[in-house]
């Protein structure tokens, strides 16, 4: 058999697996420990565990559990809550101001936290209530927040970006900068549709009673502060070149449990348990995958089937646009079944190589990506965030939340082809800080 024939037949045994509930890596280790018995014999089992460990050998994904743990500390305290509040009160006569207010502790708070389904369920909790109570359609509610949850994954630190830079062996620094501006620009997207919405509902500043004074809004702000000063220290301290990603995360996460237990009184041990237990989670189930994914890597290249999948699409007579575009799409499928850490550990070294030589930065490229993920995140059949939404929210159905959902996928599409048109919203940022 040819390698691409055995490269389909591991596909479809990956895929077959991933649909009856195998954990993402049982399935990786499983399929590469049979194709590595069938092929090459029970000899090729003595490198195994060398293999899977050696993919773990990094010292650059000690940052992975610190960021994680960074993100914990928030969720497990009222932090989210403090965060809705104050721009609910800046932004509450704002037509459609809170769905504004919401999408801008979602974005916030996944900064913090890093992780997409963590900020749906912080800021859902307390959103989709408040939104319907005021009259606001269960879509937008609830379509907004599985949205906006999905920027946990671009605005930096993302624990996304990290994999993406362990698997391409690109700076982890000049990634996180390459996603601000986009993330900053899928923000404002995602509120001019809002605006956009309201205001076509008739969902305006008549439908806003409660004011603020203005000791209010200001009294809300010491609590939030803080823990934008940490998100800021962590970006100084990592482009001004004073810190290692792993440094710089293993004294946030220090800083963000300080806070939490400083300002919100979290002394004892109960809470601070689920903070380390949720961490640990999913750690090793990152670590997992990323150790699975390794040997999954090693049996493709093993078996030629990397290298005759880059050499095919590489003998593609086309023009470099349209292999942009057969890669997106190959990307925004892989998103539909697969979460985001799976899908850039086991596509990302492949397709590096594609692109450079394509002419592409890959730099850019990790941000494409990246939307595409968050594009998974909220569409069927597996659509995390919707599904997060649906639990905090069950008098909700799946069907109004997919249908809020998908004009923001939209306002993703048309994210990254502004990024396709001025390449530079990602690129600018890096040149001009690390050159």
């Amino acid at each position: 058999m040819t390698p691409l024939a055995i490269g389909a037949l591991v596909l479809l045994a990956l895929i077959a697996l991933l649909a009856i509930g195998t954990p993402i890596a049982f399935a990786l280790g499983f399929v590469s420990i049979v194709t590595l018995m069938v092929v090459e014999g029970t000899g090729s089992l003595s490198i195994l565990g060398e293999t899977f460990f050696g993919g773990l050998a990094s010292f650059s994904l000690v940052s992975i559990p610190m960021f994680i743990l960074m993100g914990a500390a928030v969720a497990s305290s009222p932090a989210g809550k403090d965060l809705y509040l104050a721009l609910d009160r800046w932004l509450n006569r704002v037509p459609g101001g809170l769905v504004l207010s919401n999408l801008g502790a979602c974005s916030i708070f996944a900064a913090l936290s890093g992780s997409s389904p963590a900020t749906c369920a912080a800021i859902g909790k307390m959103g989709i209530p408040e939104m319907t109570s005021r009259g606001y359609p269960k879509e937008i509610a609830a379509g907004s927040i599985a949205a906006g949850g999905t920027l946990g994954i671009l605005i930096p630190p993302s624990v996304t970006m990290i994999v993406y830079g362990i698997a391409t062996e690109t700076s982890i620094g000049r990634l996180f900068l390459a996603g601000i501006l986009p993330g900053a620009m899928l923000t404002g997207l995602f509120m001019a549709w809002t605006l956009y919405s309201c205001r076509r509902r008739g969902i305006g500043l008549s439908d806003v009673t409660e004011r603020f004074t203005m000791r209010e809004r200001f009294e809300v702000l010491p609590k939030v502060i803080p823990f934008l000063l940490i998100i800021a220290g962590i970006l100084y301290v990592l482009y001004g070149g004073v810190a290692t990603p792993s440094e710089a995360a293993g004294v946030g996460a220090v800083f963000c449990i300080v806070l939490v237990m400083v300002i919100y009184r979290l002394w004892k041990a109960r809470p601070l348990w689920a903070v380390l237990r949720d961490t640990l989670k999913e750690s090793v189930m990152i670590m997992m995958i990323i150790g699975a994914s390794e040997l999954f890597s090693f049996t493709l290249s093993s078996m030629f089937i990397t290298q005759s999948i880059a050499a095919w699409i590489a003998d593609l007579d086309v023009n470099r646009w349209v292999l942009m575009g057969v890669i997106n799409l190959f990307l925004l499928v892989a998103g539909f079944f697969l979460p985001p850490v799976a899908v850039i550990l086991m596509t990302a070294p492949i397709l590096l190589p594609i692109i450079t030589q394509a002419g592409f930065d890959p730099y850019w490229f990790a941000v494409v990506l990246t939307i595409n993920m968050e594009i998974g995140l909220i569409t069927p059949p597996v659509g995390l965030n919707l599904y997060v939404i649906n639990g905090i929210a069950p008098d909700i159905r799946l069907s109004q939340i997919l249908r809020g959902s998908l004009p923001y996928v939209l306002c993703m599409v048309l994210g990254i082809v502004l990024l396709c048109v001025f390449p530079e919203i990602a690129t600018w940022l890096p040149k001009t800080m690390m050159g």
